[in-house]
């Protein structure tokens, strides 16, 4: 299980081609990009704040749980943060499994749970102004 939190980029081909997994007959991907939109508002960037400690601790927990329910031979979460423009890549998860449907359901678990459980504050950018996403301040309020 590799987690890695970042503020480079990252390529998901090449990260996911540097893992050798034996005996892997699937390997999903998914790839989070920053929205140029919400709520009907132009999105210029996306600033990310999160505590190293917590942030990867919950993160192999949900790794972890995936990995455990649906028989996944190897995740790969890679989360980006600090100021992300429009556009950019924030976040990798990739698995592996024996089958398919495992691997599909391991995936969708896995950025399910980032979008709920994952310690990750994030404020929008627009020409606006700037504003917390609702229910991701770093005080939890919002």
């Amino acid at each position: 299980m590799i987690i890695r939190l970042q503020t480079e980029d990252f390529d998901p081909e090449r990260e996911a081609q540097a893992l050798d997994v034996k005996g892997a007959g699937a390997r999903v991907s998914f790839v989070g990009m920053v929205r140029d939109a919400a709520l009907d508002r132009t999105i210029t960037a996306l600033e990310i704040e999160h505590y190293p400690q917590m942030t990867q601790a919950e993160l192999t927990r949900i790794a972890t749980d995936a990995r455990n329910r649906h028989h996944l031979q190897e995740v790969l979460i890679i989360h980006r943060y600090g100021r992300l423009e429009s556009h950019e890549r924030i976040v990798l998860v990739t698995v592996w499994s024996a089958h398919r449907a495992e691997a599909f359901a391991g995936c969708q678990e896995i950025i399910d749970a980032l979008k709920t459980r994952a310690p990750f504050w994030k404020k929008e950018i627009s020409p606006a102004g700037t504003s917390w996403v609702p229910g991701q301040t770093p005080d939890g309020l919002g």
